[in-house]
């Protein structure tokens, strides 16, 4: 088994590795250099898997976990029944998203912040979901939509792969070969601190959205639900300011929507729940009573501060 150490505070690989992990990845680079798009992508997947192990995946999304909370300041929302209505939505996406990365542990958290519409995942299964999306959601099918589609990210080893991608395969070889095992850490913590982790390619979202159509038609929701969401966007809902960051991280199409319906009716999904808004709607109701989070009141009172000295 490797050996994990710590370095600075972030876990390093040690000079253990084993042997097969070397030959395989080494075997894998080979193959990326010569193969289709889809063989590519399915390869790079795996010398993620083989170079990024869980263990380094999990470090990764506490990581980003700690920078949220310690450097950006957000906070969660503690509102025991949104809590539990996300919760118990996420539960039943997750249960079929963990049948796929079974080593995935995770952790879905509300932020308060009403005015921002997003969603993100990172490594090690760690589910963010703002208090502003939930409030722009027609449905509960298209909440599913989006956590199913967030959980995508996680299962394909998406952040993962951008790695794969930025560093280079010769710089990979190196580390794959325990020519320097403190790279790939200190790869990742950069990463994680740009926030590079969290931008997808447009292939990426794509895998992610049939994935997400898929976990929601296992659970029960209407599979179309993260196409409706999408198609809000399409109709100029996605004008108003609150939606900028997700449409940075989530630019929708309408070849979007056509694939993921497309992809919905090849496969024969179905689900007909999370169709009814009256549970959504009590929990918005509980949203919209709870105060803006400290940065959002701080900001308000800077600014009637600067409006009363003008008078």
């Amino acid at each position: 088994m490797a050996s994990f150490g710590k370095k600075g505070g972030i876990p390093y690989m040690c000079e253990i590795v084993p042997r097969r992990r070397y030959i395989l990845a080494a075997a894998l680079i080979s193959a990326l250099t010569a193969c289709s798009t889809a063989q590519r992508r399915s390869a790079e997947t795996k010398l993620a898997e083989v170079l990024i192990p869980t263990e380094q995946e999990n470090q990764l999304g506490l990581q980003v976990k700690q920078e949220l909370e310690q450097k950006q300041g957000i906070e969660y929302i503690e509102d025991g029944p949104v809590n539990d209505y996300v919760q118990r939505v996420a539960s039943r996406i997750l249960e079929h998203a963990t049948k796929d990365r079974p080593d995935v542990k995770w952790t879905v958290k509300v932020i308060n912040d009403p005015k921002q519409v997003n969603a993100f995942a990172t490594p090690g299964g760690y589910l963010y979901v703002f208090s502003g999306l939930i409030l722009a959601a027609e449905d509960t099918a298209e909440l599913a939509g989006v956590l199913g589609h967030e959980a995508g990210h996680v299962v394909a080893r998406h952040s993962a792969r951008q790695m794969v991608n930025a560093v280079g395969l010769q710089t990979l070889a190196s580390v794959a070969l325990g020519e320097d095992p403190g790279t790939l850490s200190q790869l990742a913590a950069s990463l994680a601190g740009q926030g590079a982790l969290l931008a997808h390619s447009r292939g990426d979202e794509i895998e992610s959205d049939e994935l997400g159509a898929r976990y929601s038609a296992a659970a029960g929701y209407d599979p179309h639900g993260i196409a409706s969401f999408f198609g809000k966007l399409m109709k100029g809902e996605g004008k108003q300011p609150g939606w900028t960051r997700f449409l940075s991280t989530h630019p929708p199409s309408a070849e979007r929507i056509e694939r993921v319906n497309a992809y919905i009716a090849k496969h024969g999904l179905e689900g007909k729940g999370g169709k009814g808004g009256n549970e959504l709607a009590r929990v918005k109701e509980r949203i919209k009573a709870i105060p803006p989070p400290a940065t959002a009141r701080s900001g308000a009172q800077g600014e009637a501060g600067a409006g009363s000295g003008d008078r």
